[in-house]
């Protein structure tokens, strides 16, 4: 049965607005074909979460939670978090599957406002994230070949580059570099947990393997320990979300978006848990505390002097499917931005090819812009507490939509709701007031931020 759906005064108008100075019939592509699908789907989360963050977390989770039950059991929290919160985004994703990400839920549940913040701060942090993750690759880069190691920023450009040029060429292009490039990465990190494997099955477990673990905390020192590890773990599953930025691509949202979700967060858990397993085969958590870089502590026992270039050659097979992830995630925003009226329109035009190709070419130009100015590191650093408040409205949308637009087709309907998305809100406000607690400095300026960018939405709300 086919329900219409009540608009209140603060929903956004489902509508795709003219384009200003074109005759009418000449208007260019404002729709993004439907060529992707779940493989896609699970390959951009997986591509987005696994960054350099497993390779370096798990020193800081084995510092506060020093048994293996503890150890490990953060990280299967940590997921648990991202299902509970998939299974809530998975009912907005299939409600209203437009480009985007979540600035389309917060201007749905909001109003313009909302949707403008939301939207402005995940562009702009998402491509700073492409400038971070592609300096990582140029490091790794100079660290096998120390003649280039000078280069590093330089070779950051040109994989920004690269990759704009491949996504250019279209959907069907970006999907199956995506899938090839997360796959890839998958099977170095398992390669590693083989090899980690097979080596403590061949030695007895060493003297650094063999170390006495430090007493537990206990009681509310244990809890304290545990909120503070899982901010760090959490913050290695962000991208679980990665689907939603593509859902008006796929043929079936209503199926499709909960699958990819659900696929890549289970897929990335399970990643997660193998990883940090064979690191406890080889190192005691005492080791893992102290190592900078646990797995090149891991690689240095397991493949002794050429254990530091192992993990380098890992970084640089693995990452660049992060940097396609979100160039291609940023690039939906800020199509869905200039789309909706939330920023100039001929951001929301799409080629032929089925690809939003101004978008692309604008998310790479700020990455570059990024990389070559040095600010990334406090782009991100001030736009973290806002992307969790992202989270946090987009929980919030599902009971505002649940109320105001009761009747509303949901073709996937939250489980538990409302204790699972009232669970996901609840730890997603602690995670921000854990978030300002660390930073309270940035967490000011952020809100300072939000303030003044009232005046700017206004006057680019009159120019639109």
């Amino acid at each position: 049965m086919t329900v219409e759906r009540t608009t209140a005064p603060h929903a956004a108008p489902e509508f795709t607005p003219a384009v200003v100075g074109v005759p009418p019939g000449t208007e260019p592509r404002r729709q993004l074909p439907r060529l992707l699908g779940v493989g896609f789907g699970v390959a951009v989360a997986v591509g987005s979460m696994i960054g350099a963050g497993i390779l370096r977390a798990p020193a800081d989770v084995a510092a506060l939670l020093p048994t293996a039950p503890l150890f490990l059991g953060v990280w299967v929290l940590g997921g648990a978090y991202a299902l509970l919160g998939a299974n809530a985004l998975a009912e907005l994703g299939a409600m209203h599957p437009r480009s985007g990400g979540q600035f389309v839920f917060a201007r749905r549940a909001f109003g313009p406002f909302a949707g403008f913040v939301v939207g402005w701060n995940d562009w702009v942090s998402t491509c700073a994230s492409v400038a971070v993750i592609a300096l990582v690759v140029g490091d790794a880069v100079g660290a096998l070949v120390p003649a280039m190691a000078p280069h590093a920023s330089a070779i950051a450009l040109g994989v920004v580059a690269l990759v704009t040029l491949l996504l250019l060429r279209g959907a069907r292009t970006s999907d199956r570099a995506q899938r090839a490039t997360s796959l890839l990465k998958g099977l170095v990190l398992l390669a590693l947990v083989v090899a980690c494997f097979a080596y403590a099955a061949r030695h007895a477990p060493s003297a650094t393997a063999a170390a006495v673990a430090p007493m537990a905390p206990r009681g509310l020192a244990l809890l304290a320990a545990l909120v503070v590890a899982l901010q760090g773990v959490i913050f290695a599953y962000d991208g679980w979300v990665g689907v939603i930025y593509f859902a008006e691509e796929l043929p079936d949202p209503g199926r499709q978006v909960a699958r990819s979700l659900f696929g890549g967060v289970l897929s990335t858990m399970a990643i997660y848990l193998l990883v940090n397993a064979a690191f406890l085969a080889v190192l005691s958590l005492p080791a893992i505390a102290r190592s900078a870089l646990p797995a090149a502590s891991a690689a240095a026992l397991v493949f002794g002097g050429h254990g530091a270039a192992v993990v380098n050659a890992i970084v640089v097979a693995a990452l660049p499917s992060a940097v396609i992830a979100n160039l291609l995630m940023g690039s939906r925003v800020a199509y869905g931005l200039g789309r909706d009226a939330a920023a100039p329109g001929w951001l929301g035009h799409a080629s032929d090819a089925g690809t939003p190709r101004p978008a692309i070419v604008v998310s790479a130009a700020l990455s570059a812009a990024f990389l070559l100015t040095g600010t990334f590191e406090r782009v991100v650093a001030l736009c973290s507490f806002l992307f969790v408040a992202g989270y946090a409205m987009s929980f919030a949308a599902v009971f505002v939509l649940r109320h105001r637009e009761p009747l509303a087709p949901r073709p996937w309907r939250a489980r538990g709701h409302p204790w699972t998305t009232g669970a996901v809100l609840a730890g997603s406000l602690a995670f921000l007031v854990g978030t300002v607690a660390a930073d309270v400095k940035d967490g000011i300026i952020a809100l300072g931020l939000v303030v003044l960018s009232y005046p700017v939405y206004r006057l680019l709300r009159r120019s639109l």
